[in-house]
């Protein structure tokens, strides 16, 4: 197993992906865990959010660093804002509101496989910028994007 120390640095585009009008960085990569979690440093605009899903393989830690997003888990609804921990379980339906006009925060995958998602649908950043969106993806993007979760990652939509 390799066990490195990742710690916060000063943003460097070359390390992160652009992602739904945001951007992350890869913390922990499931590589280094045998698989087991991925941890991102995840920055988004409001207006992106996914609709209602669930996991059928993994459980999502969501840990606010700035902004403040409402979070819907199954029949809960909790309003997080910085410093704030909101943990989602596998099997149990659940989305998120952006409230502010970004929102960062850590993502923690358990098992880390999912990883891959997101990896799938980015690509590296040439610099750190968030766009809000400017109106929904076409149609046939949405389609191949929630075709791929339902086959590839079994995250199903309500």
């Amino acid at each position: 197993m390799n066990t490195t120390i990742n710690q916060f640095q000063p943003a460097i585009a070359a390390d992160y992906r652009d992602y739904q009008g945001g951007y992350f960085k890869v913390l922990i990569d499931p590589k280094q865990t045998n698989g087991t979690m991925a941890l991102l440093d995840m920055t988004l605009p409001k207006g992106v959010e996914p609709p209602p899903h669930y996991h059928t393989n993994e459980d999502e830690t969501f840990y606010l660093l700035e902004g403040s997003m409402s979070f819907h888990i199954g029949e809960e609804k909790i309003v997080a804002k910085q410093g704030d921990a909101v943990f989602a379980p596998r099997q149990v339906p659940h989305h998120f509101i952006i409230k502010t006009e970004t929102v960062r925060f850590l993502n923690l995958i358990t098992p880390g496989q999912f990883l891959e998602y997101f990896l799938e649908y980015s690509y590296p950043s040439t610099e750190l910028s968030v766009v809000p969106p400017q109106g929904p993806p076409p149609a046939e993007a949405i389609m191949q994007m929630t075709n791929q979760l339902k086959s590839k990652y079994g995250v199903l939509f309500l």
